[in-house]
């Protein structure tokens, strides 16, 4: 209880402490951007590196264009997403995570401070600071969430793997790369060419 109080208190959180919620996250005043998987804080990058920013602000143009006069509507960091798994009361919540994009078709899930369950679509442009994050933690939240598609973008290698959602776990496709066309089974249509999505980068 005590614990609990003291907690509510901090505008810097005690990164050791692993119980907390969205209820705290919207307390804190921080510089670095933050997130929260099951209760426990993990700091984001500062400032990636430029190709990541290149690549995530080009795919999502990429599929803000595709999806124009569409139901969907993609949203790029920092946007909160909020995982409930028992209740959606703020105090609740223990996962907020700020995916570099993501696709949200069930417009019923957005409100004022981002999306509230798992969208359909998450993409991640992995940095060398956050490649733990990216392939442990976030892999099992967004599996657990029921996100039914997720893409791993991996600038230094030119790769992209493709996690599918099937009878609630990830299959994962081969490795892509420049050459390949990756295609989404979520966003019915959307297609983007490797070679030309790697290739821009100068």
């Amino acid at each position: 209880m005590e614990k609990d109080i003291e907690k509510s208190l901090l505008k810097e959180p005690d990164l050791s402490y692993g119980h907390y919620t969205y209820a705290d996250y919207l307390t804190w005043e921080m510089e670095e951007m933050v997130e929260l998987i099951k209760g426990k804080i993990f700091k984001k990058a500062a400032a990636p590196k430029r190709i990541h920013q290149w690549l995530t602000g080009n795919l999502h143009t990429e599929l803000n264009m595709f999806l124009k006069g569409k139901k969907c509507q993609t949203y790029i960091a920092p946007f909160d997403v909020r995982l409930p798994v028992n209740s959606k009361n703020d105090d609740k919540i223990f996962t907020v995570v700020q995916p570099d994009i993501c696709v949200v078709c069930d417009l019923g899930k957005l409100d004022e401070r981002g999306c509230i369950g798992a969208p359909d679509l998450v993409v991640e442009v992995l940095s060398p600071s956050n490649n733990q994050v990216e392939l442990r933690h976030k892999y099992e939240v967004y599996e657990e969430s029921g996100v039914k598609e997720y893409w791993l973008v991996i600038p230094d290698s030119q790769t992209l793997l493709i996690y599918s959602l099937v009878n609630e776990k990830f299959k994962a496709s081969r490795l892509m790369t420049t050459g390949d066309l990756a295609q989404s089974s979520v966003i019915q249509g959307f297609e983007l060419n490797l070679e030309e999505f790697f290739g821009g980068f100068k």
